[in-house]
């Protein structure tokens, strides 16, 4: 049965009447009780636009668990025995969508002006530190992998490494296989598929190309909410978080930003997403150094 939205009863606070009408009936309670544990545990913001979209989801999980309405859901994934099926609405409910080489500016600049002299240090026993923040599965931190190879081949063996970061650990597990099907690879620059993707095993779990070990090398994936605690205590030369803070409330994009600001090094880089601009204090530290592509000012507090 389709899923529809009832304009009329998402006007109603409080109402038992469907908000969206399908086999499991979603009402406006129901609906608000996923946003706001969505909104507790990630940051992410759900207006009722997104009815449809949270039933289309989360119907799913209503089947493979054989429960027959939200309202059952909902209490599952309320309770502290739910815990497992409150990460699993997490990642169903969390838009993944990634490629190689997305925004080639980002990519172009961070070969042309950045990595040429951090490189070049690197090769001279200094460390080198990037971060994918919201890295989905790996195709962007792999990109930056691939750009760095495409100047240094033996990059994986000096202090160099790029940390991605993703708060679905399901995704990390993708991202971590490094397997990835024709269609995926299609962006990535014909010299660079030739030299550093090989086909995958027979019978390995996923059927593709595999980024080379060196590329695998320079990516260490690991869990992390954006609005959780940051275990990181050093700098990064060069920061991408794109298209992640866009689906969170103003008051708690601008927080993100302030966060990343002390975690950039003077002169360092952030990306953000094309749909995306700084916000709060975040705004007086960076300077425009391109088209979402932005520079940490020299000075100012650590």
């Amino acid at each position: 049965m389709s899923a529809t939205l009832s304009r009329t009863d998402s006007a109603r606070p409080g109402s038992d009447r469907p908000l969206v009408d399908g086999e499991f009936p979603l009402t406006l309670e129901d609906f608000r009780a996923v946003a706001a544990m969505l909104h507790a545990d990630a940051g992410i913001a759900l207006s009722e636009a997104k009815a449809t979209l949270v039933y289309s989801r989360l119907a799913k999980r209503l089947r493979a668990l054989g429960l027959g309405s939200f309202r059952e859901y909902c209490a599952l994934v309320a309770a502290p025995a739910g815990g497992e099926e409150r990460r699993q609405m997490l990642t169903a409910l969390t838009t993944n969508v990634t490629r190689f080489f997305r925004e080639p500016h980002h990519f172009e600049h961070l070969k042309a002006t950045v990595l040429p002299a951090l490189l070049k240090e690197a090769r001279q026993g200094g460390r080198v530190r990037l971060w994918s923040a919201a890295c989905s599965t790996g195709q962007e931190p792999y990109s930056i992998a691939l750009t760095i190879l495409s100047l240094m081949p033996d990059a994986a063996g000096l202090d160099i490494r790029i940390l991605a970061t993703d708060i679905d650990p399901v995704v990390l597990v993708a991202g971590r296989a490094g397997v990835y099907d024709e269609a995926s690879i299609a962006a990535v620059p014909p010299d660079l598929r030739q030299r550093w993707f090989t086909r995958a095993s027979e019978g390995e779990d996923r059927e593709g190309w595999r980024v080379a070990e060196e590329a695998r090398r320079l990516v260490a994936f690991r869990e992390l909410n954006l609005i959780g605690a940051w275990p990181m205590k050093g700098r990064f030369h060069a920061i991408m978080c794109r298209n992640v803070v866009i689906y969170f409330e103003e008051e708690t994009q601008a927080k993100v930003w302030n966060r990343f600001m002390p975690l950039v090094e003077p002169g360092g880089h952030l990306y953000i997403g094309h749909s995306e601009r700084l916000t709060g204090e975040a705004v007086r530290h960076f300077e425009s150094a391109g088209i979402t592509t932005y520079r940490r000012r020299p000075g100012g507090r650590p």
